[in-house]
């Protein structure tokens, strides 16, 4: 049988990517401390003679064994979102940092045939070129950013000096179902769905023209495994659909009514993969189109239900310490 440890396997892509494995017939031991994680994405699996669930907190002492015979380990848990990680930066070094060389001792111990570590494109900041290359220059914006590529350099370097098959794939703006619906101001599908829920306008940042390479949640599950499956090690690879869409245009097909806010510091006016290494090294490109995801999440507002509800006044509040922060860089 084997056996794939998925960390922050409650989370939003951590359950797709449980859902993946078990379709594929692995044994999968899902490892979340709920900080992010939603019980609806453990109850998704309960009853499956496959799935193990562990509540466990990784950045404290946990038992290593956990790990034992693990064919594959996929690092994704981890402390999300731009306000808070400015609130409290010691506590997403300690889920984000800490956690992940844990992590790497338990696998220095039983060494499994990959990690792979879900890295994020929001390391390259501002950055000079679009597409973005892997080896564009670092630019991380703030604590989350920053300690996720801190997370990515302990695991290459224990890689290289451990001798352990490492790959970290870098994410960018992925969208879909089962997404968190806590209180934190964040990503654009939650504020807008919500929104469109209780006919309110949805509130657009800036002119509306910014793009994002959003990439669809299944598709990135899928780049984790075919990454685990290949003989890859010791490279860092893009994930995004290298086709980025507006805001604009995703309020469009969302088709709700609109209100401006002001344009937010540090946020580029795009991001868009460079993907061909993805393409070429890993033999991965995005299958699910922009139009169809949003579609999915459309068919699919009443899970925004009980998501929180942002207008202009809740969203300056929200946002009070990303402009005092984030304006001086």
């Amino acid at each position: 049988m084997k056996k794939a440890v998925i960390t922050g396997a409650a989370g939003f892509i951590g359950s797709h990517l449980v859902e993946l494995l078990l379709e594929q017939g692995f044994q999968v031991v899902a490892i979340d401390n709920m900080a992010n994680g939603q019980f609806d994405n453990v109850e998704l699996f309960k009853g499956n003679p496959l799935y193990t669930f562990l509540n466990i907190d990784l950045a404290r002492d946990f038992n290593p064994d956990i790990f034992k015979d693990a064919e594959y380990v996929f690092h994704m848990a981890a402390l999300a979102d731009i306000v808070p990680s400015i609130e409290n930066p010691l506590k997403y070094h300690d889920a984000n940092v800490n956690a992940t060389i844990r992590v790497l001792e338990a696998c220095r111990k039983y060494v499994p045939k990959k990690i792979v570590y879900s890295a994020s494109s929001s390391c390259y900041g501002i950055p000079d070129f679009y597409p973005t290359p892997e080896n564009a220059e670092i630019r991380p914006q703030y604590p989350y950013a920053f300690t996720k590529y801190i997370g990515e350099q302990y695991v290459l370097f224990w890689g290289k000096l451990y001798q352990i098959p490492v790959i970290s794939l870098r994410y960018f703006n992925v969208f879909g179902p089962r997404g968190r619906t806590n209180g934190t101001y964040g990503a654009v599908f939650k504020v807008f769905l919500s929104q469109k829920l209780h006919n309110r306008p949805l509130t657009i940042v800036g002119d509306g023209t910014q793009t994002r390479d959003f990439t669809y949640v299944t598709d990135i599950a899928r780049a984790n495994l075919m990454a685990a499956q290949s003989e890859l090690r010791d490279e860092i690879i893009n994930i995004g659909t290298g086709n980025p869409q507006s805001v604009n245009y995703l309020a469009q097909l969302i088709d709700g009514s609109k209100v401006t806010i002001p344009k937010r510091p540090g946020e580029p006016d795009s991001t868009h993969a460079e993907v061909t290494k993805a393409k070429k090294l890993l033999g991965w490109q995005a299958e699910v189109s922009f139009e169809e995801g949003v579609k999915i999440m459309v068919e699919n507002i009443e899970y925004w239900r009980n998501a929180p509800l942002w207008d202009p006044a809740s969203i300056e509040k929200a946002t009070a310490l990303w402009f005092k922060y984030l304006s001086k860089n």
